[in-house]
């Protein structure tokens, strides 16, 4: 009796668990509220397997329960068995036929979603980008708009936008559950994929391939924009100044501080002539998070500048020569950090990151 008061406590409070954890989560983070045409394929797939297997389940139960009751031993019966089945070539044929069907009523829409989201009929009419793969970042690529970024891809709402990932180093995959499906990014060969996002908003990706010490850190976002707000972005994005000059005091500091052990790697224009090494800084202050993972802010900043190895342990940035020469330190970075503040596209974010930054700062 104790044992199953025990199992029936255990199980009370996993249901109650279950119920609870059900609502954590973020809405732009997940495949079961669709907001790209992509995800909504994908959601189309996991509904019609679901119904399948509810079908399947209340079935079989069905049977199952029939049969313990029908044919339960009863008193005097002990020695009887049960009339035997083997050889009814009717139930043989409906057991062999009724799985095949379902698998065909599952595989046809599957096959059809993946073909239609491999289709590049429209690709040289639509905007095209190159999606870089990096331990542990993303680099985007905008060839006929000639400008490029990290971390954070815009995009127009109710658009088609082709993504030709390559990854530099090792496998990564790329997905964005709200909008669409998973797509490995391979060092060897260029994979195609298309999205398309219907509302405007942030949008969180991850990387879903297990690539190292902080591949559960390497996401990214998709700032989905009004066609009007992403030209502008886009403009602002064409005129970004490679000799920029900080200006408050302590930003110029920062500035030649930065120029002095940052530059060779991190550029501060948008402009796609510049070799992908370290994350595109264009824009910086109107990102989303820092890092990719953290709250945009000045702290966020410095700390990531002082230690990445405790942000992001193993990334490329580890490897700077001012973290082998103990050349920045807290006050170092914290000039750095007023210079990348300094380094606006737009002179505010575009709405969609200001509504994100406003709920970060009320999740918190």
């Amino acid at each position: 009796m104790k044992d199953w008061m025990g199992k029936i406590r255990t199980l009370s409070l996993f249901s109650f668990l279950v119920i609870i954890l059900s609502a954590c989560g973020k809405d732009n983070l997940t495949a079961l509220v669709p907001k790209g045409y992509g995800a909504e394929q994908s959601f189309n797939v996991i509904i019609i397997s679901i119904l399948v297997m509810i079908v399947v389940f209340v079935v079989v139960m069905a049977i199952y329960v029939y049969v313990i009751l029908k044919y339960r031993q009863r008193k005097g019966q002990e020695d009887q068995i049960p009339k035997q089945t083997e050889g009814n070539k009717t139930l043989e044929v409906v057991w062999t036929v009724i799985p095949i069907l379902l698998l065909i009523i599952i595989a046809v829409p599957t096959i059809a979603s993946t073909y239609d989201l491999a289709d590049e009929s429209e690709k040289e009419d639509s905007i095209n980008v190159n999606v870089t793969g990096l331990q542990f970042w993303w680099n985007f690529e905008y060839p006929n708009e000639e400008i490029q970024t990290s971390q954070e891809l815009y995009i127009p709402v109710n658009e088609r936008i082709y993504l030709n990932m390559m990854s530099s180093d090792v496998i990564h995959s790329f997905w964005v559950p709200s909008i669409t499906g998973k797509m490995d990014v391979s060092p060897e060969n260029e994979n195609t994929m298309y999205i398309e996002a219907y509302e405007e908003g942030v949008y969180w990706g991850k990387c879903t391939e297990f690539c190292g010490d902080s591949h559960s850190l390497m996401d990214f976002k998709i700032v989905a924009v009004s066609q009007e707000e992403y030209d502008q972005w886009v403009d602002a994005m064409q005129s970004t100044d490679p000799e920029y000059t900080a200006e408050s005091a302590t930003a110029q500091e920062g500035q030649e501080l930065f120029e002095n052990s940052c530059i060779s790697c991190h550029a501060i224009d948008a402009s796609s002539n510049h070799p992908v090494v370290g994350p595109n800084l264009a824009d910086f202050a109107n990102r989303t998070k820092v890092a990719g993972i953290n709250d945009f802010s000045k702290e966020e900043i410095v700390r990531w500048i002082v230690d990445p190895a405790e942000v992001k342990p193993g990334n490329g940035m580890l490897d700077a020569p001012y973290l082998e020469e103990n050349t920045i330190g807290q006050a170092e970075a914290e000039k750095i950090a007023d210079f990348l503040l300094e380094l606006k596209a737009t002179d505010e974010p575009v709405d969609s990151v200001q509504q994100f930054r406003e709920n970060e700062a009320n999740d918190n």
